[in-house]
């Protein structure tokens, strides 16, 4: 019988965990997702489930690539510039073995910026991606899921009055991360800042449009953050089409970020 018991659990430990976004917190939140505009977007479909195991899911007129922790969102809009330059720099993943990953980069033809050692300890390595979006990586050996979603990581001067204000808008918690001590860990998704010599420019239109949180009641959610001074680009909207509602507003360093209610059902 404890034979039986045994083969059973290490069947359920080999099924791939579903790629999906954290559950909300206490306060009906979670880290949704990354998007970003793209040339291509057959192309970057097939990059991100090739390269990093990503599943594609498709609503109405939107396009998502799925992974644990977040959804990859793309719209197929030629980018102004790359993620590079803006205050959103690139966003990061944790993967169980970085070198065949890395290997089969370079063998698409793409670059791999640089190899180090890591904030907290492990092989790292920054990828340049198709229309100059940068990406992370961050070995975990340890990790069940092959890739993971992981950071994003803003770059700007005045880097610890940004996360102030994300910790007061959006009750995310302080967390030091290694050698990094101004992170914070939204549900899903750790969120780094760093400073930068020059001021960068502003997310809307290049490489990474913006990031998004995905709320249990997003009308609730607007109502709160507009008290709190937020000033969004409109109203909630409602878009069937795509099963979701959203807002948008930009932070005060020149992200834009979305709101979303519905992407748990994604």
């Amino acid at each position: 019988m404890r034979n039986a018991v045994l083969i059973v659990f290490a069947l359920v430990l080999a099924v791939p965990v579903r790629a999906q976004i954290a559950p909300v917190n206490e306060d009906g939140m979670t880290f949704g997702h990354v998007h970003v505009n793209v040339s291509d977007i057959e192309m970057h479909k097939r990059l991100w489930v090739e390269h990093f195991g990503g599943e594609v899911v498709e609503r109405g007129p939107l396009t998502a690539i799925k992974f644990p922790s977040m959804l990859l969102i793309l719209t197929e809009s030629a980018p102004t510039g790359g993620s590079q330059g803006t205050v959103m720099d690139h966003f990061g993943f944790k993967v169980r073995d970085i070198e065949p990953m890395l290997a089969q980069w370079r063998e698409a033809g793409y670059e791999v910026q640089s190899e180090f050692t890591g904030a907290e300890g492990f092989p790292n390595a920054y990828l340049m991606g198709p229309d100059s979006v940068r990406i992370e990586l961050q070995e975990d050996p340890a990790q069940q899921e092959d890739v993971t979603g992981y950071h994003v990581h803003f770059f700007t001067p005045e880097f610890e009055e940004l996360m102030a204000w994300y910790v007061e808008m959006f009750g995310v918690e302080p967390f030091v991360r290694g050698s990094i001590a101004t992170t914070t860990n939204a549900p899903g998704m750790n969120m780094s800042f760093g400073t930068s010599r020059t001021p960068p420019e502003g997310t809307r239109d290049r490489a990474i449009d913006h990031i998004g949180f995905e709320f249990a009641d997003l009308d609730a959610a607007y109502r709160e953050l507009e008290a709190k001074g937020i000033t969004f680009e409109g109203p909630v909207r409602d878009i069937p089409s795509i099963g979701l509602k959203i807002a948008f507003f930009t932070d005060p360093s020149g992200v834009r970020v979305e709101l979303t209610e519905g992407l748990v059902g994604y």
